[in-house]
């Protein structure tokens, strides 16, 4: 999972909960005499009965609130799963608490939206103690239709439709889907009616009102920007769910805001060029609780691990944040997988890669990805877009992620597509047959359990005991390359492609980030790990070494007429040095640069796209995919 924004900067994760928090300004106290609420039966539907009389709420608008909340259940002083007290489910202030910290730790400053749980504004409403509204369930319903009440205040009418605004505002959500949703839940409950007996023994039923319907604009109010992330984009054949991720402000400057950008990909010029397939290193409710907090990141689809499951939450139109370089969000869309990469085929089910492999390919036909390893990329193929920026690129999806199986299932197996020898070649490990060594999976530097693996080692000399090559950018510091789980410097992937140098007693050498480097010939089965491939290569164009880069921003003449300020491309420090050769992965890259810097674009020339005549190549570069300028190196056959 992606813990980086859309600059490539760490940014910290304020956890919501779900419902937890009121993500709209304090109420204010009514004129209302609360006390009348309390006086009388302690049976809950009596008390739903005053507490709509003396709120003026209808009092099927109250019990389908709780119903959905609730389901009208009291667990007397204990809070539940997802951050709430009693019937009406009146939720804590650390919630909200939690995500001001995080706003003033970033210098955004504590908004009204970040105030206080409704358990708070029922207090300041009623004047009851949050300890008696916690534990009695009665002042629960009556608090909890106070803070109801409050969201529409001076509202008299007795039609549900009438109070979807504060419906809607209950939801505790800022986010105009989400206060939508939760409405429209509401008011399927009125229409169809309830009728339970709770975990503590209360009857309560709902009466059917099959003509209530939700004012949708009204539930949406104080809501954000459209996003469309609410339009699934699946292929018929999976059955998607929609749990969008938020588009909104969380701050007071136009700056302030996540947890993607909107586009209209790629109606506006901007390409979808990639898909990246990452893990989430946590289980699937915690990537959904991440996914729908506006101060975390926002990536496309959840798969998960369990049943193939595929939550979509950034439809692919709009740019999210998860890949930790701005170029490739641009053009990609990211997938995020149950699981944890150190774990790899405990998680990796079958079911988790047919899903997976159904939704790239209508992603792919839909949007003209090529399905390619090129394109369909993991998380650890995607490069930092400073020399700085490397250390801390990610490595997920992780060694255990079986890419052969995937791209079988995708359609494009990785197969010879050359008759013949040929010094272009794709590796292809046989992943079961190909149990490389690897440590470090319990964080404790122990040899983890053998099981298949999606790469060979690279050293440096045709040797077993020779050092493993070392990927400086990874290893700034002069530390040498590892075994560890997560060191992917000296790892050929299966999928990447690279030009063979020299073959000798069963090994095969290779160039790699600038050196010679070497991988043995055959897996543990003895079959051999390439397959004769098409392909160029690309070299110097003269005796100078050349740059290699991490994104590939247009140049700074293109910004001219523009009111975009020039985006600088800086090196990384790899350099390709004459002689050397690098197979051509794309000759089409797009040269632009998507300026989306404001909330609701309030600044000049924001949300644009500036496109660029200087001409890049991608190329297999190590284990990660890398951009040459064209008229920096020559074309060659491979």
């Amino acid at each position: 999972m992606v813990h980086r924004n859309r600059w490539g900067a760490v940014v910290a994760a304020a956890s919501l909960v779900a419902g937890g928090m009121a993500l709209v300004a304090a109420p204010q106290a009514q004129a209302a005499d609360w006390s009348r609420c309390l006086d009388g039966s302690r049976d809950r539907q009596a008390v739903f009965d005053r507490a709509a009389d003396v709120s003026g709420i209808p009092v099927e608008v109250l019990l389908g609130v709780s119903y959905l909340e609730s389901r009208w259940d009291d667990h007397g002083a204990k809070v539940s799963s997802s951050g709430g007290y009693g019937p009406m489910h009146l939720t804590q202030d650390a919630a909200a608490k939690h995500a001001r910290d995080v706003a003033e730790a970033k210098g955004d400053g504590a908004t009204p939206a970040l105030r206080t749980g409704t358990l708070t504004a029922a207090s300041k409403i009623t004047g009851w103690s949050r300890e008696t509204l916690r534990a009695d369930d009665v002042a629960n319903v009556c608090g909890g239709a106070a803070v109801l009440a409050s969201y529409q205040p001076g509202t008299t009418s007795s039609a549900p439709s009438a109070w979807s605004e504060a419906v809607g505002a209950y939801s505790g959500s800022a986010d105009a889907a989400e206060r939508v949703q939760f409405a429209k839940q509401v008011f399927a409950a009125l229409r169809s009616g309830e009728s339970r007996t709770t975990n503590d023994g209360q009857r309560m039923t709902l009466a059917a009102t099959p003509g209530a319907t939700v004012d949708q604009d009204a539930a949406a109010a104080t809501g954000t920007i459209p996003s469309g992330n609410d339009v699934v984009d699946c292929p018929v054949t999976l059955p998607c769910e929609s749990i969008p991720a938020p588009y909104q402000q969380t701050g007071s400057a136009a700056n302030q805001y996540g947890n993607h950008d909107i586009a209209s990909r790629p109606v506006d010029g901007l390409s979808i060029d990639y898909i990246v397939i990452h893990d989430t290193e946590g289980y699937y409710p915690t990537a959904i609780k991440l996914v729908t907090d506006p101060t975390y990141l926002g990536w496309h689809y959840t798969v998960r691990s369990s049943d193939g499951h595929v939550a979509q939450h950034v439809n692919p139109k709009n740019v999210g944040f998860h890949a930790g370089n701005w170029y490739v969000n641009m053009h990609s869309v990211g997938i995020e997988h149950e699981g944890f990469a150190a774990t790899g085929a405990t998680w990796y089910t079958e079911s988790m890669y047919q899903s997976s492999a159904a939704l790239v390919k209508h992603l792919a036909t839909k949007y003209g990805v090529p399905l390619d390893r090129a394109h369909v990329i993991g998380h650890d193929q995607v490069p930092g877009i400073l020399t700085g920026n490397i250390p801390g690129m990610h490595w997920d999806p992780g060694p255990y992620w079986n890419w052969e199986h995937y791209m079988a299932l995708l359609g494009a197996p990785l197969t010879p597509d050359r008759r013949g020898p040929s010094d272009v070649v794709t590796v292809v490990p046989g992943f079961s047959d190909n149990p490389q060594p690897l440590s470090s999976c319990d964080g404790k530097g122990n040899p983890c359990p053998t099981q298949g693996t999606n790469f060979v080692y690279l050293r440096t000399a045709p040797s077993d005991t020779a050092p493993l090559v070392n990927d400086l950018g990874l290893h700034q510091k002069g530390q040498p390359a590892t075994t560890e789980v997560s060191d992917i410097g000296p790892r050929l992937a299966a999928g990447q492609k690279v030009d063979v140098v020299e073959r000798r007693d069963g090994w095969i050498a290779t160039w790699w980030l600038g050196q010679l480097a070497w991988f043995k010939g055959t897996n543990a089965a003895g079959e051999s790990v390439v397959r004769p491939s098409q392909g160029r290569v690309v070299q110097t164009a003269g005796d100078t070494e050349v740059p290699v880069y991490g994104r590939a921003y247009p140049e700074q003449e293109a910004y001219t007429n523009t009111p975009v300020p020039y985006q600088t491309v800086s090196p990384l420090l790899y350099r390709i040095k004459p002689g050397q050769s690098y197979v051509l992965a794309d000759d089409s890259v797009r040269t632009d640069y998507y300026y989306a810097k404001t909330y609701d674009s309030s600044l000049p020339g924001d949300h644009t796209v500036v496109v660029g005549k200087q001409r890049y190549y991608q190329i297999w570069f190590g284990h990660r995919i890398a951009y040459v300028k064209a008229t920096d190196v020559r074309l060659a056959d491979g």
